[in-house]
């Protein structure tokens, strides 16, 4: 680790980066300098070429956290007489339910349990049952628990009823492959302080030039304007409508280099397996249960059951003592977000690898007392 880092953010973001990611916002930039929106336009066609091989797609970058941009996708795709299909086993999935629900869209929600991967047959249904759905959005790793979703087998559902499919990829996309041809996406959205190991100020958003142009006019939003904000860098040569997170695009920058130097996607994807592999079979050798079965869960973030009556001897467990004690070893981990069950996270993404995994275990023994053994 670094030594000016005082510890590492096992969290799902913004997460523990690399000293040069950091570095690189160590200069100002004009959000109207030539210099800088040739870097801005460069960062876009990294952007696409990440998602997939195809000339026919475009990035637009909008400024804010990870829900701006799903915000600024749900509100500026939907047309007005458009009807949306949500998927819901998560905050994150019940949170496009609320924007949908603010921005007044029309909207039909497959709700399930936060333990339940997206049934694909309940998303057939639930479009045989309510016609004239236009749009699908779903989560594909669900944070709140560490959930993957069946992105692809959704997407055959989707296509086969000729809707638009939104993906929410904001904590895999960079750190677990996919392809928007195989998985039949329209608009994917991420983050720049996720997989990609930036620091947070913008998400962006991945869809066919034809996509973006079929949403003018159809924007709630003067700030949130999804075909504003792509058309402005599409004819202004990078240039945000708004003032530019310069630093923050800087980094990411720096983010995508290093990215290609670790190997790209599958190497990340990799690490970040190891990373979950090491920390679980650590967890579980102290007595901790993960929250998820093994086949549902995606190598992003891992929520364990508080220990209880079932582990013998177990005092109460007291998450802010227990996270406390973490963080004075240097480690940062997460709390849980689950309705109907104690947990807490630990976040396997970021500048961190296996033998920090193995380090925390250790030191989540010695805090533990070795009870739990």
């Amino acid at each position: 680790m670094d030594d000016d880092i005082p510890y590492l953010l096992l969290t799902p973001g913004p997460l523990t980066t690399s000293r040069t990611v950091r570095e690189a916002m160590l200069h100002d930039y004009s959000t109207w300098d030539a210099d800088y929106n040739h870097r801005v336009q460069s960062v876009r066609r990294q952007i696409v070429r990440l998602a997939t091989d195809s000339d026919d797609y475009t990035c637009g970058l909008m400024q804010g956290s990870g829900t701006f941009a799903v915000e600024s996708t749900i509100g500026s795709v939907v047309p007005a007489d458009g009807k949306l299909l949500i998927v819901d086993n998560g905050a994150y999935g019940r949170r496009m339910v609320e924007i949908a629900r603010r921005l007044h869209i029309e909207h039909v929600v497959v709700a399930h349990a936060e333990t339940e991967p997206a049934d694909v047959d309940r998303v057939r249904a639930a479009f045989e049952a309510n016609q004239g759905i236009t749009h699908l959005a779903m989560v594909h790793c669900e944070t709140t628990t560490g959930m993957l979703n069946p992105a692809t087998e959704v997407g055959e559902v989707v296509a086969e009823f000729g809707a638009h499919y939104i993906l929410d990829a904001m904590s895999s996309f960079g750190g677990i492959p996919i392809s928007m041809e195989d998985v039949g996406v329209h608009y994917l959205i991420s983050s720049a302080n996720k997989c990609i190991q930036g620091v947070p100020g913008f998400g962006f958003v991945v869809a066919r030039r034809s996509d973006f142009e079929q949403c003018e006019g159809r924007a709630r939003s003067v700030s949130l304007d999804l075909f504003d904000q792509w058309r402005q860098m599409e004819t202004g040569g990078g240039k945000w409508r708004f003032t530019s997170p310069t630093h923050v695009l800087l980094a990411f920058e720096q983010a995508l280099v290093e990215l290609a130097e670790e190997g790209g996607i599958p190497a990340r994807f990799g690490r970040y397996t190891e990373n979950h592999r090491v920390l679980v079979a650590g967890m579980r050798g102290l007595g901790f249960r993960t929250l998820l079965r093994d086949e549902h869960q995606a190598p992003i973030i891992t929520s364990f059951l508080f220990p209880g009556d079932d582990v013998v001897g177990a005092p109460e467990f007291e998450f802010l003592q227990f996270y406390a004690e973490l963080k004075a070893r240097r480690f940062v981990i997460y709390p849980g977000k689950v309705t109907d069950a104690e947990t807490f996270r630990i976040g396997n993404i970021g500048h961190v690898f296996p033998e920090d995994m193995a380090e925390l275990t250790n030191i989540v023994g010695e805090v533990m007392g070795g009870f739990l053994r």
